[in-house]
């Protein structure tokens, strides 16, 4: 089967925000989508540590200690960025002045219930961070995630079993098999990574995924 990268899977997402929005990029996986703005776009992403206007990773060599995003990865500022304390970054969060969030995942299930802060292995601590101030303040919240774990247990599931970080919230799976859309109806399938079937990626996913409405 196909499976894209990061960076291929982070561009596929960036494919999908539109001119002008406001994007909070989750630890991990996510902050690779600030480096792969479509042309003619302008995307201001926000870093819960307290950025709006970050830039994609700076070349090796050129990085400036004192300039991390969440994840404490190396970032750049966009022209025109702001610097701000924890308490304004997380009101921008919790009131609505934030059109998307992109997130990683433990587990989604089908009717859209995110599960991104505990997997109940002592080796892996549980971290909330600002994740469920997202899911209650954010609109739009899209998830990037491998489509299974390491030992290829599914990660799309008809129900989570890990403790949750919010009810219902997510509204795009994007994974390195599939983009799925969460509707009324469980998965919808919008479209497979090239190289890979439907029945190939439905044989590693728990729930069921629909096929595309016919246009």
């Amino acid at each position: 089967m196909k499976s894209l990268n990061d960076n291929e899977l982070a561009a596929r997402v960036a494919r999908d925000i539109p001119d002008g929005s406001y994007v909070n990029l989750g630890i991990g996986k996510p902050t690779h989508v600030s480096a792969f703005v479509p042309e003619g776009r302008e995307v201001i992403y926000h870093s819960e540590n307290g950025i709006l206007g970050v830039g994609p990773t700076p070349p090796e060599g050129q990085e400036d200690v004192e300039l991390i995003d969440a994840s404490k990865r190396f970032v750049t500022a966009a022209p025109g960025a702001a610097y701000f304390e924890h308490a304004d970054s997380f009101a921008m969060m919790r009131g609505g002045h934030i059109d998307i969030a992109v997130l990683g995942a433990y587990q989604v299930a089908e009717n859209g219930d995110l599960a991104n802060w505990a997997t109940l292995d002592e080796k892996f601590p549980p971290a909330v961070g600002g994740a469920m101030d997202l899911v209650v303040g954010v609109p739009t919240i899209l998830v990037m995630m491998r489509h299974v774990n390491r030992d290829g247990s599914p990660k799309l599931l008809r129900q989570c079993t890990y403790p949750l970080t919010g009810l219902g919230v997510v509204s795009r799976v994007y994974t390195d098999l599939v983009v799925l859309d969460v509707t009324p109806q469980g998965f919808r399938l919008v479209e497979l990574t090239p190289g890979n079937s439907f029945d190939e990626v439905q044989a590693l996913t728990d729930a069921t995924i629909l096929p595309p409405i016919p246009t």
